[in-house]
């Protein structure tokens, strides 16, 4: 591998430049600010106290404004992998940008974008592309389980609808990570307009999702694709994304489906084609975790109950755990069924083959030996002593199975080195591995199972066990060859070593840390799924140590170090003399083996669930004798518990005789009231609960550290074996109180460092606190189940998130798999305990302020609410000053108001999406209202206005009898003592009822009323929600038809459809108003308050005024005959007058009009000579400067 990898070229640092320059004088002259601030610190403090706080405080809220709300982290060790959304437009590139990212990450090319289409990014993300089309039913869908979203933005367009759209579904349903990407940036020949929709572009962008929010650039294609380094850069930025968990999603088990297949009896298809079918979905589990025989929702088709569950192995498996830089070209996997690509499929009930990731790359056909024997070793993916090592005998039925590793532990190790043949499959080459002999049982976690080099004796001894057990062996070779052909994924070939003469060959030793062989992992998934497992040391991580190997393997070591320290003694004595370790106390075993019996305890889990999940075998529970046989232990046999009686009953044991002293002795200090010891004591476990303490061995030094209580035990021991006198005896005492004395000056030396810790150190804030608590507990959920197998860990917390599930679901309707699109998504999310009831449900609603029309009640409406997609019918109502819930006729133009509606029961909090239709596109924003959920139950009583109108038929003074409004004497009982008004604004209260005419009542007023005055009363009548929950079925619809749902339709679109018109009310139609003129009577002031009345305010009795009298008009002046004759005379004259007059002034503006035309003229012939003047005085001037200027470069004479 060291040859192929290229060697990346150095830094050549710049000796010579500027910042070369600069460097120096830095380095010469060393840190100037320092040395100025010491020289000058006037200079450098704080001038304005005021300034100075104001950048802390504002450095102090950028920082806080970043932070979030700490959450525990429930994300699990192998995530499920990313969902990604590719938004947009039609027509804009989406499926042109996912083959580009899944050839960039794979190298390869998918040609049709069908359903999700999963792939290895990373050693430890997968994404999962999934692309989104112009269906709102989709896009709803969509963006509940997307974690990032590509939302890609035709530039030479500009926005459109669709991008709103998505982006107000993000915002009501949790806001994933959303990326811009600009495409058709070539259709810009500008590069100013270019910049300048870029600009524009981003920050309307920005101010849609938040401010500084990614915006990526797709500048051109080449040859029907993105460029390489652009799309490159763009997959850099998803493989190292970090993402917030969204509430819904953390809470809510969800799938997205990438595989379906139907399950139905052919013959029930065949007798009844449209019978409802059976069908299992497949898919990686994403949010919490799911329990079986749950109920499930799937969007587009309706609620169901889980008929069956369980997981399968991961078909777009992570790459092993071993250390490596990159990806190889055989792990970069791509999982993509609907699209027909993947690998060979186990299902429980069926097969199913693909064709493999790579097989776009043509490989050439090798020749085939003819020789069968070659052949066979050509296909050989094991040695023989490969297989030997991984074989296992049992001697005994019921016996666990011996492997080489346990015979050779018991066996002499000669110190020294040894080398091993490792095969190395990047470099194509046998590497010789240098084993240390005496550290052998150290590194046996790490290197795998190796051969020992043991003694003749000891090689004669295995050669005749091999002879003798070679039936056993065949079988376990058989086995082995099977489980490593039938493990998903396929691992590598591994090259047969050549082995020359009779030297003997040495077992390959799969190292885990180092070797990048996948064999050895493809061995241990297939033996781990089996019941015949290896040991606990057999060199086969397990499930747990896969993600940390350094630091098992360390903790490995010094295990087997310890144990090789202890019990090395006892090892070599058993070796000379011939004898075994299990015949020693063979009756104390006996003895403890029958009181754990007796003491057992009955079995928990088979009481709750009814069945026991057989463990794994290890050797931890296992006690080797002579490394050949085990000791039995029935209590913990799996068989036993399993075929035990039954734990519910008791069973009263005689075998225990009460009477003796013994007996009554060993369960003392099982009760509060016996003699515990000091270590046992719990006040005394309680004080050294935190305290540091053990002994411990440096593995590399071999030098043992003691803690101090064990250093004076031991101290103690040396004396009491020296001598056993009284004055030792006093000497143990006083050691006993230093001891304790330094325990006490521990403890306060602890607490004070909590106390500075909790004072001193200003660093140290409640968000940093918080954050370490969620640390802790998110640790504590990973540490609870870690040790368990997955069908165990399964009945105690579900399906955890990650796991690729198989889910069955009968009775599910036929069209949804004769119509299956697979363009569409499929989600099966989870629904809780409660949330699979219906009912009525309290929220708090919005008109979208881009919706173009306001929304009436009882108008049915569109709901996108959890995981459903249904339409109901809402009621509006805004709450009172004095808490009464109004019904509204429209929801208000830009105020929230109340929603009532009968649905599905959703958790509070949680937000919803309104449109009125999701059939077609519409030109304008589908999007109606948005809103949150407010409480879940009917506790809110909608009451509507009602006037009820009465007439007055008999009045009495401030009494009036009313008829019209109530109908029987039992209607006025109930409103007696209501308050009524009449339109002229008189208040009054209803008294009693009258016996004629019927519903007629007594009521009293304010102020005297008149016949022609209207009563009414202002009554509140209580509105029932409509109880219509229709769920949205559009993935039911026939291919092409899914944007086609329709439900309910409103009262205006069926007036429309059919042509009805409204006919307008009588009393609403607007009228020519006649209005009659009023009559008033002469004012009356009686003569009593006439004299109290000022003179001013008296009425003054005045005359009225009559016609003027004759005597007082002006005379009629009647002319003689001479003088009408002079009259006429005067009016001819000066009408000649006037007549010359208008003449001579038509003449003179005549002659004033030629005298201007004149002047102008004049004018015009003095600036033309004007003109001429200047030019002529310019040229004699322009002349002058250019003699001046020739002289001057000439030169001028110089004086003397």
């Amino acid at each position: 591998m060291d040859g192929k990898v290229k060697k990346q070229k150095q830094h050549q640092q710049k000796h010579s430049g500027p910042k070369a320059e600069k460097k120096k004088l830095k380095k010469q002259n060393g840190s100037t600010e320092e040395d100025e601030r010491k020289r000058n610190p006037k200079a450098f403090a704080v001038q304005s106290a005021v300034r100075m706080a104001k950048t802390f405080h504002r450095a102090q809220d950028i920082k806080t404004k970043k932070h979030h709300v700490p959450v525990v982290d429930r994300t699990p060790l192998e995530p499920p992998p990313i969902v990604i959304v590719v938004v947009g437009p039609p027509k804009v590139g989406k499926s042109t940008l996912i083959r580009c990212l899944i050839k960039n990450f794979t190298r390869q090319k998918l040609t049709d974008i069908c359903g999700p289409v999963t792939i290895v990014s990373g050693k430890k993300r997968r994404l999962t592309f999934m692309e989104c089309n112009n269906d709102i039913n989709s896009m709803i869908d969509l963006a509940k389980v997307a974690d990032l979203v590509l939302m890609l933005i035709d530039a030479s367009f500009g926005f459109e609808m669709e991008t709103f759209e998505f982006l107000n579904i993000c915002q009501v349903h949790g806001f994933p990570r959303i990326m811009g990407v600009l495409t058709h940036l070539d259709a810009f020949k500008n590069n100013k307009t270019l910049r300048k929709t870029k600009k524009n572009l981003k920050h309307r962008f920005w101010t849609e999702v938040y401010q500084g929010a990614k915006l990526f650039y797709l500048s051109g294609m080449v040859y029907g694709e993105y460029q390489n380094q652009e799309v490159k850069n763009l997959g850099r930025f998803i493989s190292v994304m970090k993402f917030r968990p969204l509430v819904w999603q953390t809470s809510h088990p969800y799938i997205l489906a990438d595989r379906i297949e139907d399950l139905t009896d052919p013959e029930r298809l065949r007798t009844d084609p449209k019978c409802d079918r059976t069908v299992s979905l497949y898919g990686y589990l994403r949010g919490t975790h799911l329990k079986n025989k749950g109920q499930v929702h799937i969007p587009g088709v309706g609620d169901f109950q889980m008929s069956d569950a369980n997981f399968l192995p991961d078909p777009c498996p992570l790459p092993g755990t071993q250390k490596k830089r990159a990806l190889n070209e055989k792990e970069r996997l791509l999982y993509a069924p609907m699209a027909g690509v993947g690998g060979v499929v186990y299902d429980k009930d069926a097969v199913y083959i693909d064709l493999p990731a790579n097989h776009v790359k043509q490989l050439q056909e090798e020749v085939r030996p003819t020789t069968e024997l070659v052949q066979s070793l050509i296909e050989t993916h094991v040695t023989l002593d490969a297989k030997m090592a991984a074989s296992k005998v049992s001697l005994f039925s019921g016996s666990a199975g011996l492997d080489p590793t346990d015979i050779s532990e018991q066996s002499g190790v000669q110190e020294g080195l040894r080398e091993i043949h490792v095969w190395d499959a990047h470099t194509q080459t046998q590497r010789r591995k240098v084993v240390f002999t005496g550290l052998e049982e150290e590194e046996d976690d790490v290197s795998g199972s190796s051969s020992d080099e043991d003694d003749d004796g000891s090689d004669q001894e295995n050669q005749e066990e091999e002879d003798d057990l070679s039936t056993f062996l065949k079988e376990v070779r058989d086995k082995s060859e099977k489980a490593t052909k039938g493990s998903t994924p396929p691992v590598k070939k591994r090259k047969l070593e050549e082995m020359k003469g009779e030297e003997e060959v040495i077992a390959e030793a799969p190292a885990f840390a180092d070797s990048e062989d996948e064999l050895e992992r493809g061995e241990a998934d297939s033996e781990g799924e089996g019941e015949a497992e290896r040991a606990g040391d057999s060199g086969h991580c397990s499930k747990e140590s896969e993600e940390d190997s350094d630091d098992e393997e360390d903790g490995d070591e010094d295990d087997e170090s310890m144990e090789e320290e202890i019990g090395a003694d006892d090892s070599d004595e058993e070796e000379e003399q011939g004898t075994f370790k299990w015949k020693e106390g063979l009756q104390q075993k006996a003895s403890a083996a029958f009181l754990r019996h007796q003491e057992a305890a009955p079995n928990l889990r088979k009481l709750v669930y009814g069945s026991v999940v057989e463990a794994e075998d290890s050797e931890e529970e296992e006690e080797e004798l002579g490394g050949l046989f085990r000791v039995n232990r029935p209590q913990k046999s799996k068989k036993v518990q399993a075929d035990a009686l039954d734990c519910s009953h008791f069973n009263p044991d005689i075998s225990h005789n009460w009477e003796l002293e013994e007996m009554l002795n060993s369960i003392r200090d099982c009760f509060v009231t016996g003699q515990w010891e000091e270590g046992q004591d719990a006040a005394t476990l309680l004080k050294e609960d935190e305290e540091l303490y053990g002994d411990f061995e440096d593995l590399e030094t071999g030098k043992v550290h003691k803690g101090t209580t064990g250093e004076q035990d031991q101290a103690e021991k040396s004396e009491s074996d020296e001598d056993e006198t009284d004055d030792e005896d006093q000497q143990v005492k006083m050691d006993d109180e230093e001891v304790q004395k330094n325990k006490r000056l521990e403890k306060k030396r602890r607490l004070k460092e909590r106390f500075d810790t909790e004072y001193d150190d200003g660093d140290a804030t409640y968000f940093d606190d918080l954050k370490e608590e969620m640390q802790k507990q998110a640790e504590l959920n990973r540490a609870e189940f870690e040790d368990m197998d997955d069908e165990s860990r399964v009945q105690y917390e579900g399906f955890r998130p990650g796991m690729y599930v198989r889910l069955e679901i009968s009775s599910l309707p036929c069209e949804f798999v004769t119509n299956f699109d697979p363009h569409y998504p499929v989600i099966i999310g989870g629904l809780g305990t409660s949330e699979g009831n219906v009912g009525y449900l309290q929220m708090r609603l919005k008109k979208h302020r881009w919706y173009e029309r306001i929304l009436k009640t009882r108008d049915p409406l569109i709901l996108s609410l959890g995981w459903r997609r249904f339409q109901t019918i809402p009621l509006y109502h805004i709450e009172d000053h004095n808490g009464r819930h109004r019904l509204l006729k429209y929801t208000p133009q830009h105020m929230h108001c109340g929603a009532s509606i009968w649905g599905p029961i959703t958790p509070q909090g949680t937000g919803f999406l309104a449109v009125q239709s999701v059939s077609g596109v519409k030109a304008n924003f589908r999007i109606a209202a948005t809103g949150v959920v407010l409480d879940l139950d009917k506790s809110v009583t909608i009451v509507k206005k009602l006037k009820l109108i009465g007439y007055p038929y008999k009045i009495f003074q401030n009494t009036c009898f009313i008829k019209g409004m109530f109908n029987t004497v039992l209607e006025v009982a109930k409103f007696e003592g209501a308050s009524i008004r009449t339109v002229s604004g008189v208040r009054g209260q209803i008294k009693k009822a009258l016996s004629t005419p019927p519903g007629a009542f007594r009521a009293t007023f304010e102020d005297r009323l008149l016949m022609s005055d209207i009563v009414f009363l202002r009554s509140w009548y209580p509105v029932s929600i409509p109880q219509l929950y229709n769920p949205v079925t559009s993935l039911l619809l026939p291919v092409g038809q899914k944007d086609s749902w329709s439900g309910m339709r409103t009262v205006g679109q069926l007036k429309h459809d059919l042509g009805v018109r409204n006919k307008p009310s009588i009393d609403s139609l607007y009228k020519p108003i006649t209005r009659a003129p009023r009559h008033f009577n002469p004012l009356h002031i009686p003569k009593e308050l006439q004299k109290a009345l000022p003179f001013k305010s008296k009425p003054k009795l005045l005359q009225p005024k009559g016609k003027v009298p004759r005597d007082l008009k002006r005379a009629s002046v009647i002319r003689e005959p001479h003088e009408r004759k002079v009259a006429e005379l005067l009016r001819a004259l000066s009408t000649v007058h006037h007549y010359k007059k208008k003449v001579a002034q038509r003449a003179h503006h005549a002659k004033h009009k030629e005298f201007l035309q004149q002047k102008e003229k004049d004018e015009e012939a003095k600036m033309k000579r004007m003109k001429d003047a200047r030019k002529k005085l310019y040229r004699i001037m322009g002349q002058k400067d250019q003699k001046k200027q020739r002289s001057s470069l000439k030169g001028t004479p110089q004086d003397d």
